[in-house]
């Protein structure tokens, strides 16, 4: 099923953005596990919406947990997660059963399914899904910090306003759990430069698209398997399973293409009786293997397609040019909620490989 993640632990993502529920059920977590709701709900709230600069609706993302969970700890049965719509508008989306958005998925979703498919919102397609999907990487991030591996994002760039870039081969820790706390950027002079251009953009009925980097430490050299199974595809399967993300690098990326060999291979020095890397260039991944760096990569988003400046569609039914404006409530940059799902995706692939 394609909306089925994992091999050991296996996530499932269910619900429709203007469904009356949305939830995800993570199946094969061991037994014993403590799960922090506290911690939970407060990593939840930097994805949920109704934040400035971010969409308008209201909805709280409480997580109720239904299974999997006794006296605070995972029992070995499916842990079961639900979270309600409770402020959804699906009237805002009449108009649009006829009439695709540029930018969605509503044409191909309306070949594919017959006239079947949920419009409201996008339907299945909704980034409103990312709630439950963030509530499986949560916990699961739990898990994997309880084994000395931490991972952070942060909003490398949006629209045309920059933030700096993370240090290849850093390991703090507090750096990383900084980024939880308040607008996430490393250097907090852009983030009202960042905050004036979303407003800016917003009042325009526009959007903009943005970068999230994001890295783990702490894994151990060797995680990964060769070909189809390596850290790279695992990751990027995930990452791509949210909205919006048009492109995926890892360490130097594209930047590679122009380098020498002599540039970007990372050398090695002995440091603490064994072999430690001199920079980071891979990104972390050697081979589709871990090779002991941070995990460093970068996502690039595609400017909210949600917009109220009048697009070129056609009416389905007449096969007749129709210009569109989208009304309801958008994100006038999708990366800035964005980065608590990043994260989420990287717990999803790492914790397959090490729980």
């Amino acid at each position: 099923m394609s909306s089925i993640f994992g091999n050991k632990i296996r996530v499932s993502i269910f619900g429709q953005s203007h469904g009356e529920k949305i939830g995800c059920v993570l199946d094969g977590l061991p037994a014993g596990e403590a799960v922090d709701l506290v911690a939970l709900r407060q990593f939840l709230s930097r994805r949920a919406p109704g934040q400035a600069g971010t969409t308008a609706r209201r909805e709280t993302d409480e997580p109720h947990i239904v299974s999997g969970l006794l006296n605070g700890f995972t029992c070995g049965a499916p842990l079961c997660v639900l979270m309600d719509n409770a402020d959804a508008r699906p009237a805002d989306y009449d108009a649009l059963k006829d009439t695709p958005r540029p930018g969605h998925a509503d044409y191909p979703a309306h070949v594919k399914y017959r006239g079947f498919e949920d419009i409201r919102g996008g339907g299945h397609f909704s980034g409103r899904l990312t709630a439950p999907f963030c509530a499986a990487g949560g916990i699961l991030m739990q898990l994997l910090e309880r084994r000395g591996v931490f991972i952070g994002a942060h909003l490398l760039s949006a629209g045309g306003v920059r933030d700096r870039a993370l240090d290849p081969l850093f390991t703090d820790r507090e750096t990383l759990l900084s980024l939880r706390l308040g607008f996430p950027v490393l250097d907090k002079a852009r983030e009202a430069q960042m905050r004036a251009l979303l407003e800016e953009t917003r009042l325009e009925g526009d959007s903009v698209g943005g970068v999230v980097e994001c890295a783990a430490i702490g894994l151990p050299a060797g995680l990964g398997e060769p070909m189809f199974g390596g850290i790279e595809n695992r990751v990027a399967q995930a990452v791509f399973a949210i909205p919006a993300v048009k492109g995926l690098e890892f360490g130097e990326g594209f930047a590679a293409s122009v380098l020498k060999g002599s540039e970007n291979n990372d050398g090695y020095t002995a440091r603490d009786g064994r072999p430690s890397l001199l920079s980071n260039h891979a990104g972390g991944v050697l081979g589709g293997l871990s090779d002991g760096a941070p995990l460093l990569f970068r996502a690039a988003f595609k400017p909210t397609p949600s917009i109220r400046r009048p697009q070129p569609s056609v009416s389905l039914s007449r096969m007749e040019e129709k210009t569109i404006s989208v009304q309801g409530r958008h994100d006038p940059c999708v990366a800035l909620r964005a980065v608590p799902c990043v994260e989420a995706a990287v717990a999803l692939a790492l914790a397959d490989f090490l729980l």
